[in-house]
């Protein structure tokens, strides 16, 4: 069945959001930005959202949603479940580098829906992770897990700060 036109345009709109918020922060991106970016007037934004806030969280719920998906999309061994959930989000990254840049912007911004949506986000991510480390036999699944999103975000922060040895520990030319 196909999307009405209001429906395309309200999935224009929130990957016009995605990629703005994550490229200029959610303080220096306007609807205005969005709006030229999805090729659309300003007014015709707020027919789909109310506010720049309400748009930024159901930019955020969209990144954290395709995170989850992405895990569940996984197929492994128990023993290659880990290695194999890194990977896919690994690939995550390069396919979708504005979720990782929502992540970490939704984790600096105190307005509480959007402290509430990366709340939900980061929770349901650990619910479903500790579900299937617990299926998958792994021994302190609730550590492993820990473990598993603490990396998760300092691989984020990394990508966004653009510092790769937060991770792979190897000094950058500028060093």
């Amino acid at each position: 069945m196909a999307r009405s036109k209001s429906g395309t345009r309200k999935e224009d709109i929130l990957e016009a959001g995605l990629e703005v918020f994550a490229e200029r922060g959610y303080y220096n991106t306007t609807t205005a930005l969005i709006a030229e970016k999805a090729g659309i007037s300003q007014p015709y934004v707020f027919r789909f959202f109310k506010t720049k806030e309400e748009l930024f969280v159901a930019a955020l719920d969209r990144a954290f949603e395709r995170i989850l998906q992405t895990f569940k999309q996984v197929e492994s061994s128990p023993d290659q479940l880990v290695t194999k959930m890194i990977e896919a989000y690994e690939e995550l990254s390069v396919s979708n580098p504005n979720e990782i840049a929502l992540q970490v912007i939704g984790l600096s911004v105190p307005e509480v829906s959007i402290k509430n949506s990366t709340r939900k986000g980061f929770s349901n991510l650990r619910s479903y992770t500790l579900e299937r480390f617990r299926s998958a036999g792994i021994t302190n699944a609730d550590r492993e897990v820990t473990t598993f999103l603490a990396r998760g975000i300092l691989c984020n922060i990394s990508f966004f700060i653009d510092l790769p040895e937060l991770i792979d520990g190897k000094k950058t030319m500028t060093d």
